[in-house]
C-alpha cells in the first residue's frame, strides 16, 4: 500500500496523468500498428522488406536456391535456444528500426560482427553433413572459433545474396508488395479532402 501511494500523483494531478498515459499509450499502439511490429515475432521473410532497405537482399535471395527453402531467419538468427534468438531479433530489430527512422542508413549494408558469428553458425548448422564429408568442418570450425580461419562467404561469396549489396544493385526488382502504413481511415479522409 506504502508503494501504491509513492507512485500516485497528488489528486490534483491525477486526471491530468490520466490523459497523459492514455495519450502515450494511443502513440505506442499507433507506432506499433504502423511499423508492422508483430510480424517481427514471425520468421516470415517478407517481415525483412517492411523498410525498403532490404529490397536488395530479399530480391536476390528469393531467386537463389536458398530462397525456395531457408528464411532469412534460418540464417541471420540464433537457433541455439529461443531466449537468445529472440533477444537477438529484438536488439537487431530496434538497431534497424532506430536506423531507418532516424534515416542514417548506409549505403551498403554490411553486416554487424554479432551477425557474422550467427551466420557462420548457422551454415555450419545447416551443412554440417557436407562440411564432415569434406573434412572442413573440423578446420574451418576449428578455426572460426579460434578467431582464425575463412568464414564460408570467403568462399561462397554469392550465396544467398548475388553480387550487390547495395540500395542500387537490384533497381528493379520485384518483391511483394507490402500493405500500406497509413491507416485505412486516415486514406479516406485525405480523398475525402481532396
Amino acid at each position: 500500500m506504502e508503494l501504491l501511494k509513492r507512485i500516485m500523483p497528488p489528486e490534483n494531478w491525477q486526471s491530468v496523468v490520466l490523459v497523459l498515459v492514455g495519450i502515450l499509450f494511443g502513440v505506442g499502439i499507433t507506432a506499433f500498428h504502423l511499423s508492422n511490429a508483430s510480424s517481427y515475432l514471425s520468421d516470415e521473410s517478407r517481415t525483412c522488406i517492411n523498410c525498403h532497405l532490404m529490397t536488395p537482399h530479399y530480391a536476390t535471395w528469393s531467386k537463389s536456391s536458398h530462397g525456395r527453402s531457408v528464411s532469412c531467419s534460418d540464417c541471420h538468427v540464433p537457433h541455439d535456444n529461443i531466449f537468445r534468438k529472440y533477444m537477438f531479433k529484438a536488439s537487431d530489430g530496434m538497431r534497424h528500426a532506430t536506423v531507418f527512422t532516424l534515416k542514417t542508413e548506409p549505403d551498403i549494408i554490411q553486416i554487424k560482427p554479432s551477425g557474422i558469428k550467427v551466420v557462420q553458425d548457422n551454415c555450419i548448422r545447416c551443412h554440417e553433413k557436407q562440411l564432415g564429408e569434406s573434412g572442413l568442418a573440423s578446420h574451418t570450425g576449428k578455426a572460426f572459433s579460434h578467431g582464425e580461419g575463412r568464414l564460408c562467404w570467403d568462399c561462397h561469396r554469392t550465396v544467398p545474396h548475388g553480387i550487390g549489396n547495395s540500395q542500387a544493385s537490384t533497381p528493379y526488382a520485384l518483391v511483394p508488395d507490402q500493405t500500406p502504413s497509413v491507416p485505412e481511415w486516415i486514406q479516406k479522409l485525405i480523398k475525402s479532402k481532396n
